[in-house]
């Protein structure tokens, strides 16, 4: 990671944001020295549950065998398999035998779901992440995700759009907890005008972050680019500072 770049996002989200939270990062890599091994669970874990350590400044780098839950395999790219009866699951269940989360009406429209979304392959063995204070000289970051509330939400928002026509600059596609951190905007990387991706809207996660928070994660390409517009911006005005004000 370039160290200008990293102090200046540091002194800029203290000089426009406060105390906010400072986000973390991801990308995916074969070197087995990035960071440490995340340790194996021997039963369910959701992922969003490791990421609350990466949160308060733990380094962890995972494998198909250390990510705790089968959504987190395959929303981070690492399988492709799909549990039995998928589409009752996320439905209406099997009476009996199978208990479903309904998060779709039918099982055919979970069908068609999948269908439409897109495919996401892990480019490396392990991906890894840290807390952009904790990023070294070697580190190459190529996601930055914030879990923030609605104030801190509502300038990384207006941030992403500053320089973009788009009225889409910032979208939220309907998956997993770990799909919106991951899968979706590393989806993103390969795009002309890389989109941020707002999420953490699953029930299943929600548990897992505080109430007030929600996820927005940015490819590094376009982060880089907020980073460079933050002092021209809206950051810089009367009624951003009435916002800042509240968060100490």
């Amino acid at each position: 990671m370039d160290r200008e770049r990293k102090e200046e996002f540091l002194s800029r989200w203290r000089k426009y944001f406060g105390g906010a939270e400072l986000p973390i990062t991801c990308w995916y890599t074969d070197d087995e020295g990035a960071a440490d091994l995340a340790k194996p669970t021997a039963g369910h874990r959701c992922f969003l549950a490791d990421l609350a350590k990466i949160r308060k400044g733990e380094s962890l780098r995972f494998d198909i065998a250390t990510v705790g839950c089968s959504g987190g395999k395959r929303y981070l790219g690492f399988t492709k398999d799909v549990m039995p009866n998928f589409e009752h699951f996320l439905s209406c269940g099997i009476p009996g035998i199978l208990d479903g989360e309904r998060y779709k009406k039918s099982p055919g429209l979970v069908k068609e779901f999948e269908a439409r979304s897109p495919s996401f392959t892990a480019p490396a063995r392990h991906i890894v992440f840290k807390r952009w204070d904790r990023l070294g000289d070697a580190d190459a970051p190529q996601v930055v995700v914030f879990f923030a509330p609605p104030d801190v939400l509502s300038g990384l928002f207006t941030l992403a759009s500053f320089d973009e026509a788009d009225v889409n600059a910032v979208y939220c596609p309907f998956c997993a907890g770990c799909g919106s951190i991951v899968k979706y905007p590393f989806i993103e990387r390969d795009a002309v005008h890389p989109r941020a991706v707002l999420g953490m809207f699953d029930v299943s996660a929600r548990p897992f972050v505080p109430a007030s928070t929600l996820s927005f994660a940015i490819p590094m390409s376009k982060f880089a680019a907020m980073i460079e517009n933050m002092g021209e911006s809206f950051l810089i005005t009367r009624s951003w500072d009435a916002v800042r004000q509240r968060m100490g």
